[in-house]
């Protein structure tokens, strides 16, 4: 039996989660995303390769599990910031991009937030299955609520527009993964933008 690390087997578990990310993440900076395997990520975090198949069947979904695991609390920080409905829309908007960006700076989500991470980013689900779905469902209810209280100008399609402010998000979440120093200027830089984007015009 091996041996477990940690004062309980869930502690063990949280343990080599946290491994696997940071394996995963210095195999990227020494490989293509692609060229990996499930071999190199197993040697890297010190296991097994029979007992990293306990923990994802394949390196898809081993990518799904560590941005499911690291994407967890930024969901529930979000969603109990949105749903404080008699606070402005602007200040919980304020709140969930520097919740979101806060986020970004865990190992296993800055994996998702590399300049280089597109063909890793293109093997997690679209829509509803998304890790990060719930994030963008939250932000559409405050971008609504903002237009319904008259803080927001009518964007119009929200979905689309939040896709399309998303991409400052992750714009954010990539700068401060290439300079964490650059954090409060980061965050005050993709508020500004993404609060202009929906200012009314009058």
């Amino acid at each position: 039996m091996p041996r477990i690390r940690g004062a309980s087997i869930g502690e063990h578990h949280e343990m080599v989660w946290a491994d696997l990310a940071e394996a995963l993440r210095q195999l990227l900076l020494e490989r293509d995303y692609h060229s990996i395997n499930m071999g190199h990520i197993a040697a890297r975090a010190g296991l097994a390769r029979n007992t990293l198949y306990n923990y994802a069947s394949d390196k898809s979904a081993l990518v799904l599990a560590l941005a499911q695991r690291a994407s967890r609390p930024a969901v529930e920080r979000v969603a109990a910031i949105a749903a404080r409905s008699p606070d402005p829309a602007a200040q919980r908007l304020r709140e969930i991009i520097e919740a979101f960006l806060t986020a970004s700076t865990d190992q296993a989500m800055r994996l998702m937030f590399r300049p280089d991470s597109g063909l890793l980013v293109a093997e997690l689900p679209k829509g509803p299955a998304s890790p990060f779905h719930a994030i963008v469902v939250e932000v559409e209810n405050v971008v609504r609520d903002g237009i319904a209280r008259g803080e927001f100008r009518d964007v119009g399609d929200v979905p689309l527009a939040v896709e399309l402010l998303s991409g400052v998000m992750r714009a954010g979440a990539e700068r401060i993964g290439r300079d964490p120093a650059a954090f409060t200027s980061t965050v005050h830089a993709t508020r500004e933008i993404i609060l202009a984007a929906l200012a009314r015009q009058d």
